[in-house]
């Protein structure tokens, strides 16, 4: 199945840019230094996987000052939709 899942993250910080790191599973997605203030990014993440549960996690990488808040979890295409407090993305059979 193909998905199209997105959600916004935002980052608090001070001093150096933060780095963070999207893992669906085990899989590293994305890496990403957040170098903007007053904003928000919205991520997306496309996945061709079979139906079941993936966990999605944003983790900040190094010791920078900072807190990632991600937010608006929502499927864009595909038989998706977000569970568990929104840290797993769960694809369903396409009759579903």
């Amino acid at each position: 199945m193909f998905v199209k899942a997105l959600f916004d993250i935002n980052c608090d910080w001070e001093g150096l840019a933060p780095v963070y790191r999207i893992f669906v599973n085990d899989e590293l997605f994305a890496e990403r230094t957040w170098i903007w203030t007053d904003h928000y990014l919205t991520e997306m993440l496309q996945i061709s996987a079979p139906p079941g549960d993936y966990r999605v996690t944003v983790e900040a990488v190094g010791p920078q000052l900072a807190q990632f808040t991600v937010t608006n979890h929502r499927v864009e295409h595909g038989p998706a939709e977000w569970v568990k407090k929104n840290t797993r993305l769960r694809i369903h059979h396409a009759s579903t």
